[in-house]
């Protein structure tokens, strides 16, 4: 067994103090699990986990669940190391994840739609991973700049600290209720849900309907005091037209995409209440964060939190990639490090962004690493499955604006006359996660490049802008 693990450590403290409450809720307000039930599970869970050894990756991939927490209690204590996985991710990409990361189990329903869910062990053994002297507790997917995915390597005084450090900006406390319709296995869901749980003891109520009459509903229905919400969630908000008060709603929270400040507007408006945009990355977690949910300027997003250190890299200029520094921080990438990009104790995102008295704001990104509200897409990816497609020859995707989402897929095909967007649409959605499927294809003669004859990502996303609504 584990001792000394900072997230076991704290989650003593939160069992000693918060014993027999609640801990987490339905959108009804039944009770699902209290604390004490929690340890309970997480208990019960370790004598499945015996069968693997110090060190093996083992993935969960059970949605919003309420053993959620009860796993990563567990996966600690045998001292394995834990991989989140959305439900949303297709088998291809799946199966990518788990032998890039080592994987030998994958915690998920015995049955497709059961309840009950196992630590299913992988059909082929996974090679044994030599971790070193600072082996993590929990690992992050990202696609970073190439086709393959990549890992992100956390230990528990990592998770703890991003924790603390979003608690302590937010003001948010063990009376606090949470709500929770974001993904708890993206890095979002999980450092403002699951650690706040674990190591502050504030109880969440999970929801399974994003739908914007459900999250409205529920919120006034259980009467939470917090939700962590995206840009998309706040828009379709503001478009219904009759709406509840929502009297013990006090902390709105955007991430995982710029807020727009029309969104800002409306939904101050209809609902009177502010909503604090909060910037952060996988590989850091927290970065800045709005303090007053004054909404300035397009792409604001405050001053850096609590614990966290923010260099220009160029200041001369407008704007400027930064250097993040935090306890927080990740210790590197998994196979293969970046160390000038990641290394222990600092972060460059490729991110732009520049500072002003107030604080700073996003104005571009550097990579062609496309950012669909909070998830990352590689354009490889997406054209390496447009390629497969008979009479496709060539393929370029790019990122382009939008409103809602920070950015949205487009492409640029070269296929033969029998093709068509709609037939290459389906086939996308047949093989890629729903965020990589381009919002619109686009089937030119030629792809057009620059004077020097080279295919400009950027220059596409000018030439073909996204819709106007």
């Amino acid at each position: 067994m584990k001792s000394g693990d900072a997230l076991l450590s704290a989650w003593s403290e939160t069992l000693a103090r918060k014993g027999d409450a609640p801990a987490i809720y339905n959108t009804r307000g039944d009770v699902l699990r209290t604390f004490e039930q929690i340890e309970n599970r997480g208990r019960e869970l370790e004598d499945s986990l015996g069968k693997f050894q110090t060190g093996d990756v083992v993935a969960i991939q059970i949605g919003n669940h309420e053993d959620w927490p009860s796993w990563l209690i567990a996966l600690l204590r045998r001292e394995h190391v834990t991989l989140p996985l959305e439900p949303g991710v297709r088998a291809g990409e799946r199966a990518n994840a788990f032998k890039v990361c080592n994987a030998v189990a994958v915690v998920a329903a015995a049955v497709t739609g059961g309840r009950n869910i196992e630590a299913l062990p992988m059909r082929t053994s996974a090679a044994t991973t030599d971790w070193g002297k600072s082996a993590p507790t929990l690992l992050k997917l990202t696609s970073g700049t190439t086709a393959e995915p990549r890992a992100i390597r956390f230990r528990s005084e990592q998770l703890l600290a991003d924790c603390n450090q979003i608690c302590d900006t937010m003001g948010i406390s063990d009376s606090d209720l949470n709500f929770a319709v974001i993904p708890v296995s993206h890095s979002y869901g999980f450092s403002n849900l699951i650690t706040p749980l674990i190591a502050r003891g504030v109880p969440m109520i999970l929801s399974s309907d994003p739908l914007p009459r459900a999250i409205l509903d529920d919120l006034e229905r259980s009467g939470a005091t917090v939700f962590p919400g995206m840009p998309v969630f706040y828009q379709a908000c503001c478009e219904l037209r009759e709406v509840p008060q929502l009297d013990r709603l006090r902390l709105c929270v955007s991430a995982g995409a710029p807020l727009p400040l029309e969104v800002a507007s409306r939904f101050r408006e209809k609902f009177r209440r502010p909503i604090h945009s909060f910037y952060g990355s996988s590989e850091c977690g927290g970065i800045c964060y709005d303090r007053e949910g004054v909404a300035l300027e397009a792409g604001f997003v405050g001053e850096p939190m609590k614990g966290v250190s923010l260099e220009l890299l160029d200041p001369d200029v407008e704007s400027s990639r930064v250097c993040v520094r935090s306890a927080a921080v990740a210790d590197g990438y998994f196979p293969e490090p970046n160390e000038e990009k990641l290394d222990h104790g600092f972060f460059i995102p490729d991110d732009l962004l520049q500072k002003s008295a107030k604080g700073f704001r996003i104005v571009g990104r550097i990579s062609d690493v496309i950012n669909v509200a909070g998830k990352k897409v590689n354009p490889a990816e997406v054209e390496a499955a447009l390629l497969r497609y008979q009479g496709v020859r060539e393929a370029v995707v790019f990122g382009r604006e939008s409103t809602l989402r920070n950015q949205e897929v487009a492409a640029c095909v070269v296929a033969s006359s029998d093709v068509n967007e709609s037939q290459l649409l389906e086939f996308c959605r047949r093989r890629l996660s729903g965020w990589q499927v381009p919002k619109q294809i686009l089937l030119v003669a030629d792809i057009p490049v620059t004077e020097r004859g080279k295919i400009s990502r950027r220059e596409l996303a000018r030439a073909f802008p996204a819709q106007t609504p």
